[in-house]
């Protein structure tokens, strides 16, 4: 315990003492027949020691009715390591109707342990709380690997194995492929031009067609995504996500 206290104090000084370079990240997305589905808002707070992602994911439409307003809220702290983002505590909430969930992660470095522990609330009161320890251990969670990614991808016609909090269900495990100069003209069919980096994400999902699912992503010059398309989901079409500031 006095270890964690020790973290959080020097935590909390870098982020006193050295001013943070801010960043604002907008996307809209969008899914096939039922166009504009909702927006995902990031704000990056980001020093030499320290940084902090915040995330709100908002429905709209066709979408928000389905899933009946549902409304979601990711926070990522850490600090800098080798320039790549380290996360210390990661939190999604999820809120739906009279009901919300939270999952809070604890990173325990030194001991390479992660601590999982989930709450569930309806009308207010708590009907789940739940404590456990990862069955694996990861540097990264679902905001900082993407964020990650222009630094962390360097080689082209590469695939590359990251471990990520948040993806239990596989274990943590994401494969992302950078492709070599030969393949990129499909990327760019999909994506566009003018990306700094073009690359392909395998996750598994149970919504995605053949429980599986290739994220295709184009990296703006400026570091950070500014485009992804997941292909044909359950033939209803594309899922796309445009930068838009």
């Amino acid at each position: 315990m006095r270890y964690h206290y020790i973290k959080i104090i020097l935590f909390i000084s870098m982020t006193v003492l050295l001013p943070a370079k801010v960043s604002v990240l907008n996307y809209e997305a969008t899914f096939g027949i039922f166009g504009k589905v909702g927006t995902i808002d990031n704000t990056l707070r980001q020093n030499d020691n320290s940084y902090t992602i915040e995330t709100r994911v908002s429905l709209l439409g066709i979408a928000k009715m389905l899933l009946k307003g549902q409304e979601e809220h990711y926070v990522s702290k850490g600090h800098m390591e080798n320039g790549l983002m380290v996360s210390d505590f990661y939190e999604m909430t999820t809120l739906k109707g009279n009901k919300k969930k939270v999952k809070t992660y604890s990173f325990d470095h030194q001991k390479k342990l992660v601590t999982k522990r989930y709450r569930k609330w309806k009308d207010g009161k708590v009907v789940k709380d739940k404590t456990e320890t990862l069955k694996f251990y990861a540097k990264d969670d679902l905001l900082t690997l993407y964020f990650n990614l222009n630094t962390a991808l360097y080689k082209k016609n590469k695939k590359y194995l990251f471990k990520v909090v948040g993806l239990e269900k596989q274990n943590g495990k994401v494969y992302i492929t950078v492709p070599s100069d030969k393949k990129v003209k499909w990327y760019k069919q999909n994506l566009g031009e003018g990306a700094k980096l073009y690359a392909k994400a395998l996750i598994h999902q149970r919504n995605f067609k053949k429980k599986k699912g290739d994220i295709l992503l184009a990296i703006g010059q400026d570091g950070f995504i500014q485009k992804s398309v997941i292909k044909d989901i359950l033939l209803y079409g594309d899922a796309v996500l445009n930068r838009v500031k």
